[in-house]
């Protein structure tokens, strides 16, 4: 399946498979930037005098892996992987590739300086990962004899996610097959470390998901509770806390900077006045207000609820802003899409739009519809994808119309929670497909950033489930099947 554009920083359209983006995964890791915008008008960095930033447990948090190599202490003769195997040159080069992972992850990372030589050592650093509470277990198979896979299986069914890396001549499928399946481990079966290096992406995504939290602006008390089995803490303040902080907030120079250059920068404009962009620019600033005061990552706001019949302006620009600058912020006070937000910065570095799925009978496509889509469509730190000024869709205030390339590939999700208590898991809608137009609005009516998608499979456009689903580039389909294994989540084709 095609994954979008070249992980290389070419500007070219060469397509990568699953595998491809997998091998290309040590350099994603890293935080660079997998794809490179070529469309933007303006190529001059988008202006934000002052940004805000995430402020909560998340931000600060560095992730701990433990990692070992399991093998039989003695030569390993004729019984796989065989005398022709190097396993000395072979832990070797995978320490390397392990630690400098790590490094480029900013992750704390253990490796055990000797082979695990039985199932009793096995069990032994199990029981230490649990009893330190480290975020993730990467273990490296050297072997495929006598206790390596029963030690295996030891790591799979431990309390902590773990990854299984097992490089070719270490397992049959009849060494995976019993563990395949297993929630809260990834087996890969390869010698692409790049799947590893994924892995390991996964394991640290996983861990700032369980430590970030959230404010949600909505009601009128406060109140603090975990959204099911994501870890993710929710953080209800009163409606009022951004309607006052909006009122006694002042424009500023760099509110009126950041202001004029979504101005500079827009292809076109139609209806929004330059004081309409002004407006939905403080609402940024507000934001970031609210985020340190609360301590928080991320942010959602029952927007329509809170400032619908009222002149505050509605933040379409400012959520747009903030997931273009890697902080989680969803629309309507929706704590799926916050999750959905989450994981999709985390673990691909770029940010998703949330918006409402539309059926087209026509060509069996849905059309994601909303009012706030990011514009650094292809990453953080990339060019913006082309857009356009204009009202909200009920003729007030001002947005970003972000175009999206046709023939992209995309991803969506959508997190379903769970219960807190564990009694149901968290059940994540997946998808992918291309981008087949950008719908204008008017003369079609709706939200004003309406992009159409072709999705793969069969699934009945009219019964599309879920709702405020996030898009975003790439095919990452496979990718996110991995992730909801390894949390205990309900994965789900659609």
């Amino acid at each position: 399946m095609s994954s979008g554009r070249c992980p290389l920083k070419c500007n070219c359209n060469h397509s990568l498979s699953r595998r491809q983006f997998i091998r290309s995964s040590a350099g994603f890791v890293a935080g660079s930037v997998l794809m490179q915008g070529c469309n933007s008008l303006v190529k001059e960095p988008m202006v934000t005098q002052n940004p805000i930033r995430q402020c909560g447990p998340a931000s600060k948090y560095m992730p701990t892996i433990k990692a070992a190599f399991v093998r039989r202490e003695e030569d390993y003769g004729m019984l796989w992987p065989g005398a022709v195997y190097d396993g000395q040159a072979a832990m070797k080069m995978y320490s390397e590739k392990m630690k400098s992972t790590a490094g480029k992850l900013g992750a704390k990372f253990d490796l055990r300086s000797r082979p695990l030589y039985s199932l009793a050592e096995a069990e032994g650093w199990v029981a230490e990962a649990e009893a330190q509470n480290s975020d993730g277990l990467l273990l490296v198979m050297m072997d495929r004899q006598r206790h390596s896979w029963p030690s295996a299986a030891k790591v799979a069914n431990s309390k902590i996610p773990s990854i299984i890396f097992s490089p070719l001549g270490t397992s049959f499928t009849t060494n995976t097959i019993h563990l395949a399946e297993t929630p809260g481990c990834v087996i890969y079966s390869t010698n692409d470390f790049g799947q590893a290096a994924y892995g390991m992406k996964m394991l640290c995504a996983s861990a700032k998901m369980r430590k970030t939290r959230c404010v949600v602006i909505k009601g009128r008390s406060r109140s603090e509770a975990p959204l099911a089995d994501t870890g993710i803490q929710m953080q209800v303040v009163p409606a009022s806390t951004f309607i006052e902080h909006y009122n006694k907030t002042d424009e500023s120079k760099d509110m009126l900077a950041m202001a004029d250059d979504y101005l500079r920068r827009a292809r076109k404009v139609t209806g929004a006045a330059r004081q309409d962009v002004i407006n939905g620019v403080k609402s940024y600033y507000v934001a970031g207000r609210i985020l340190e005061a609360e301590q928080a990552d991320a942010i959602t706001m029952d927007c329509l609820g809170a400032l619908g019949q009222i002149k505050v302006s509605l933040p379409c620009i400012a959520w747009s802003r903030m997931n273009d600058d890697g902080i989680p912020a969803a629309c309507e006070a929706d704590y799926g899409a916050v999750a959905s937000h989450i994981i999709t910065q985390y673990l691909f570095e770029r940010p998703g739009f949330q918006q409402d799925p539309v059926a087209d009978t026509a060509d069996d496509s849905i059309i994601g519809a909303h009012c706030s889509c990011p514009t650094k469509l292809n990453g953080f730190g990339t060019d913006p994808e082309p857009f356009d000024l204009m009202h909200h869709h009920g003729n007030r205030d001002a947005v970003p119309r972000t175009l999206w390339q046709v023939g992209r590939r995309v991803t969506s999700i959508d997190l379903l929670p769970g219960k807190a208590d564990g009694s149901s898991a968290s059940q994540v809608l997946i998808s992918a497909g291309s981008v087949l137009e950008n719908m204008d609005v008017p003369p079609s009516g709706g939200c004003v950033v309406s992009v159409k998608v072709k999705f793969d499979g069969h699934q009945e456009v009219l019964s599309f489930p879920g709702f405020h689903q996030i898009f975003f580039y790439g095919d990452y389909a496979h990718q996110m099947k991995d992730f909801c294994r390894l949390n205990k989540f309900e994965a789900r084709i659609v």
